[in-house]
């Protein structure tokens, strides 16, 4: 542990009391294998370990995304923190990144790995919806005329556009990679390539998000990010969570 870190948990055991400083989480309660009410999900590991290095404990404000998702919930001083919003999201301020990850094909058999490839045309391709919204890769099929190959999920029952995919329903899925990873065993995962396709990204940096008036505690998430680094990583390695590119928090890495 850096010894800046060290400082702020000293500072904090000094300004709360032992163990009477509180991390309040906004999560969701089933979004596995982000997080549930079960603490099952890397997001919730992540919300301990950073409560850890806080000196703090943590409290959940259960909040299913949607609509106002943030205004609703972070912003409307429920919650402290959420652990895991896009690092470009301008809405709220964002910790340093601490990892990248990406859209990908999820198939039974490899190889489809663009959405250029010809064998698209006669597949059944699975795209996860948010309420009646589809997800980025819609809009790279519509323009490949692949319109009316796409089956949708919800994106609240992620498990099943991946089951559709073992069982036959669907011959291919593009999902976000930490769903992919974690309900995709035995099935291939390959990112989409290349990352920005036809102007969409596919590949986006993730931090945790804070009020925009709260820096102090921004600055305390960026230290724990940059001196846990390795833990965080390991964490996602063991949801089998894709990653692309080099590892965003190594540079703030504590020596």
């Amino acid at each position: 542990m850096s010894s800046r870190c060290l400082s702020l948990l000293l500072c904090a055991t000094a300004c709360y009391g032992a163990g009477d400083r509180v991390l309040r989480v906004c999560a969701d309660p089933n979004n596995l294998p982000f997080s549930n009410q079960r603490a099952e999900g890397f997001e919730n590991r992540l919300a301990d370990l950073v409560a850890h290095e806080l000196g703090a404990r943590v409290e959940y404000t259960w909040y299913a995304p949607g609509h106002g998702y943030l205004r609703n919930s972070l912003n409307a001083g429920t919650c402290d923190v959420v652990m895991g919003v896009p690092s470009a999201l301008d809405m709220v301020a964002v910790t340093a990144p601490y990892y990248r990850s990406t859209y990908v094909f999820v198939a039974r058999h490899a190889g489809i790995a663009t959405f250029d490839d010809p064998r698209l045309k006669k597949m059944r391709i699975g795209l996860q919806m948010v309420g009646e919204d589809y997800t980025p890769p819609a809009y790279a099929l519509a323009s490949n005329g692949l319109a009316a190959n796409v089956v949708g999920y919800s994106s609240r029952e992620p498990a099943a556009i991946v089951d559709a995919v073992t069982k036959g329903d669907i011959d291919v899925a593009v999902v976000w990679g930490p769903f992919a990873g974690y309900f995709g065993k035995g099935l291939d995962v390959t990112p989409v390539s290349p990352t920005t396709y036809r102007e969409v990204p596919f590949t986006f940096e993730m931090s945790m998000g804070v009020r925009k008036a709260d820096t102090a505690l921004k600055q305390e998430l960026d230290t724990v990010i940059g001196a846990q680094c390795g833990a965080i990583q390991k964490l996602l390695d063991e949801y089998r969570v894709p990653r692309e590119g080099k590892t965003p928090c190594a540079s703030s890495q504590s020596p």
